[in-house]
């Protein structure tokens, strides 16, 4: 799946991304060389995932360079064009850090920005390859080298990276070690990722699956019929609070419960050492409609409203590893981000 088709990438005059939004019935791509229609993917998530995230942010800047040039912009409405690019989406802090790693680039012009931002494409590729094998040999190491029930939220794979995956990158390593039994995908609200997208990508990879409401999750972990989760972030505090698509959280507390690994993966470019904890990760509310209608029908009475919170936090006590490309932490056990950066 990850060398058939790709997410994101640079084509000379613009980005294409791979419209996340239509899968996966249709696989089309949408063709973007303008600000305006780049923020818009970003919004409806036809690009979505904290790395492709970044790597879309970076590209942004060159799509806001070449617009500025083509249009004749000052340097001040092309800043602001950037700018706008880099708040599309809030939680995440791969996009703002995409966007910023870039930035300094854009006073030499297009080639010099779209050179750094393939770089930052071809590093999320390495990476995601390290944290598949950093967390297959962790997660084999605890619970034995046996064929393994893993559940996983949201979608954290190849479509949410420039390649191969983060959460969904570790379960395919685990799958090519013939290490997978099943894997539980939550269906993921309000935009069914989970059902939608991972399915897609573990069925395209052979990897035996089944969708299940995100409802269901806690009853499966409690019942026995888990032996890890595994999931991605959009954010990672400094003491290791994890942001990640909204009903993670309750992932996490079943896992606790019932005494098997929580496991993060996400890029070390996830971690914000600039926020202390969890309160500080700012939280996306997504449009109503989205909880209140079904297929474009209304399944909510009319006066009533929505709360559609995009993510929630994890707090770090329950997170039991979190790997990244540079190794692994076991949160739970005191090896937060910030312990580590500081080298304590």
């Amino acid at each position: 799946m990850t060398s058939e088709v790709r997410t994101i990438e640079w084509t000379g005059d613009g980005l294409r991304l791979l419209d996340q939004t239509l899968l996966p019935e249709r696989v089309e791509y949408v063709d973007v060389d303008d600000v305006d229609t780049l923020v818009d993917a970003i919004r409806r998530l036809v690009v979505r995932g904290a790395p492709a995230l970044g790597v879309a942010g970076a590209f942004g800047v060159a799509i806001a360079v070449r617009q500025a040039v083509r249009e004749g912009w000052d340097a001040a409405r092309r800043d602001a064009a950037i700018a706008r690019v880099r708040a599309a989406r809030p939680t995440a802090v791969n996009l703002a850090a995409g966007v910023d790693r870039a930035l300094p680039f854009a006073a030499d012009g297009t080639d010099a920005v779209v050179s750094e931002a393939q770089a930052i494409l071809d590093e999320d590729v390495r990476g995601n390859r390290a944290i598949g094998a950093l967390g297959a040999d962790w997660i084999l190491a605890r619970t034995g080298d046996r064929p393994l029930r893993v559940i996983t939220h949201c979608n954290a794979g190849a479509l949410a990276t420039a390649g191969w995956g983060t959460a969904l990158g570790v379960v395919r390593d685990l799958h090519e070690r013939g290490r997978v039994e099943l894997v539980y995908a939550d269906e993921t609200r309000p935009l069914l990722q989970g059902a939608r997208l991972t399915a897609w990508e573990l069925d395209r990879d052979g990897i035996p699956c089944v969708v299940q409401a995100d409802a269901a999750a806690p009853s499966t972990i409690l019942r026995g019929l888990v032996d890890v989760a595994v999931i991605g972030a959009d954010r990672v505090a400094a003491n290791g609070d994890t942001a990640n698509k909204i009903g993670s959280v309750g992932v996490a507390l079943a896992c606790a419960a019932a005494g098997i690994p929580f496991v993060v993966a996400a890029p070390w470019s996830t971690v914000d050492l600039s926020v202390p904890d969890g309160r500080g990760v700012p939280i996306e509310e997504r449009p109503a409609e989205e909880v209140l209608t079904w297929g474009g029908a209304r399944t909510a009475p009319g006066g009533v409203g929505a709360f559609n919170p995009a993510f929630d936090v994890t707090p770090a006590r329950l997170v039991t590893a979190l790997v990244t490309e540079t190794g692994v932490l076991e949160v739970s056990a005191g090896a937060t981000p910030s312990v580590v950066s500081s080298g304590v």
